[in-house]
C-alpha cells in the first residue's frame, strides 16, 4: 500500500525563501487560530461521540459531521504547517473549514460510505495503542495535544523544526531533508488521527512517506527537494 491508497491524504509544499526572523513571533501571530480552534475542537469531540453512536448503530459516519470534522484537522494541519509543526511557510493560513487549493498545506480525507459496527468498538483505543505510542516519540506531551511542539515535553518534530529554525536565522534556507522527514512524520500522525477519530477502517501503516505532496494515482512520485535536479 502507497501513499496514493491512503484514504487520508496530507501535502505539504515548501514555500521558499522564508523570512530569517518571522518565525520568533508566530507564536503571537497564531493566537487568534488557537483561540478558535480551542472551541472548534470541543465541537470536534462531541460530534465525534455522536459519529460513535451514529457509526455503531447505523454503520454510516455522519455526512455533514464528517465535512465539519475533516474542516476542524484541515484548519489545525494549516496552522500546524504553518507554525512550529513545520514552518513550511509564512502564508498566514486562512480562517475557514474549507479546503483552500492554493494554500501550501492541505489534507484530504475519503467519506467512507460504510464503517464496521464492531471496529468502532475497539479502533480508537485497543488497535490504535502502537501507532499511539510511535506518535507521543514523534509529536512529544501525549498525542494529539502537542501536534504543533508549542508546550509540554517536545517530540522529534519540535527538535528537528528547531533545527529547521536556527537554519533559517542563519542561512534564509530550510536545512535540505529535514522538511521531507518532517512532512512524514506529520503525515503519519495525520493518518493515524483520521483511524483514532472514526473516519477511516483502513489501519495506518507503520511507515514515513516522506516528502511534500502525496500524488494522485498514476502520478509519479517527486524527488525529494534538491533532488533530480
Amino acid at each position: 500500500m502507497n501513499g496514493r491508497d491512503m484514504p487520508v491524504r496530507v501535502d505539504g509544499r515548501l514555500e521558499e525563501p522564508l523570512s530569517r526572523w518571522l518565525w520568533l513571533v508566530k507564536w503571537l501571530l497564531l493566537i487568534p487560530h488557537y483561540v478558535v480552534l480551542f472551541f472548534l475542537g470541543i465541537a470536534f469531540a462531541v460530534l465525534t461521540a455522536a459519529a460513535f453512536f451514529a457509526i455503531l448503530f447505523t454503520g454510516r459516519y455522519p455526512r455533514p459531521v464528517f465535512e465539519f470534522n475533516v474542516g476542524v484537522l484541515r484548519w489545525a494541519w494549516r496552522v500546524v504547517f504553518y507554525g512550529y509543526g513545520a514552518l513550511g511557510t509564512d502564508r498566514y493560513p486562512p480562517f475557514t473549514l474549507k479546503d483552500v487549493p492554493e494554500f501550501p498545506a492541505r489534507l484530504r480525507i475519503e467519506y467512507p460510505e460504510r464503517l464496521s459496527r464492531g471496529l468502532v468498538l475497539v479502533k480508537w483505543w485497543l488497535l490504535a495503542i502502537p501507532h499511539y505510542l510511535v506518535a507521543a516519540v514523534l509529536a512529544g506531551g501525549g498525542f494529539g495535544g502537542d501536534h504543533d511542539g508549542t508546550g509540554g515535553t517536545p517530540g522529534l518534530i519540535a527538535v528537528l523544526v528547531l533545527i529547521a529554525a536556527v537554519g533559517l536565522l542563519f542561512t534564509t534556507r530550510y536545512p535540505p531533508g529535514i522538511f521531507e522527514f518532517v512532512m512524514g512524520m506529520n503525515r503519519w500522525l495525520l493518518r493515524v488521527a483520521g483511524y483514532a477519530f472514526l473516519m477511516t477502517d483502513r489501519y495506518p501503516p507503520f511507515r514515513l512517506d516522506m516528502g511534500g505532496p502525496e500524488p494522485e494515482a498514476g502520478q509519479a512520485v517527486p524527488p525529494p527537494a534538491g533532488q533530480g535536479r
